[in-house]
């Protein structure tokens, strides 16, 4: 069985907004991320291992607020405390998940089919986020992630590089397609490329 897309009938790709007599370089990049494993892992209240010995792919679960460890194909974000979102590229990565992960010890959800992802990237990206946002995105940096609203719209933001930034943006999939919209006409201003 295959299955679609969030964003499946309504990602167009082109330029689109105020993009005209300006360098590709210089707009925005907006696509959609798909194929990616996405794992809630929730450490119960009454465990009592420490999380910050436990590793996937080589990464630690670390428990400190906004900070997301990752390598070339795998991110924990922090998503709580205690609770963190695994996003990984090696699907085969929910093998090793469930054997390190005690049943009694640890909640462990493939939420992978339930999340739009959309990335922006460029110089402005955090200027479309701070119009549906009320996070103060001159604080945050490379390897973070927070857990805000945009537009009414609850969603989880990592950003993945600063030079220049870019950010993977998750809501839920059911309210892909407004969160999409917002995104996008927050971007006409700006002129973008939708990949």
């Amino acid at each position: 069985m295959s299955s679609l897309s969030a964003l499946n009938n309504i990602h167009v790709k082109g330029q689109f907004g105020d993009y005209e007599g300006k360098d590709d370089k210089n707009l925005l990049s907006i696509s959609e991320s798909t194929n990616l494993l996405i794992v809630q892992i929730v450490q119960y209240k009454s465990s009592n291992l420490s999380s910050d010995n436990m590793q996937i792919d080589g990464l630690n679960l670390r428990d400190n607020p906004l900070l997301v460890s990752s390598n070339d194909s795998t991110r924990i974000l922090w998503n709580g405390p205690r609770n963190w979102l695994l996003v990984s590229k090696k699907k085969d990565i929910l093998n090793e998940i469930e054997q390190k992960f005690n049943d009694n010890e640890f909640a462990v959800t493939d939420i992978s089919h339930s999340k739009a992802i959309i990335e922006i990237e460029g110089k402005v990206a955090k200027e479309i986020l701070k119009k549906g946002c009320p996070f103060n995105f001159g604080e945050l940096e490379k390897n973070q992630c927070l857990n805000s609203t945009y537009n009414g719209m609850s969603v989880t933001i990592d950003m993945l590089n600063d030079d220049p930034d870019k950010f993977r943006i998750f809501g839920l999939r059911s309210f892909g397609e407004s969160l999409y919209h917002s995104i996008i006409d927050a971007s006409l201003e700006f002129g973008y490329i939708a990949k």
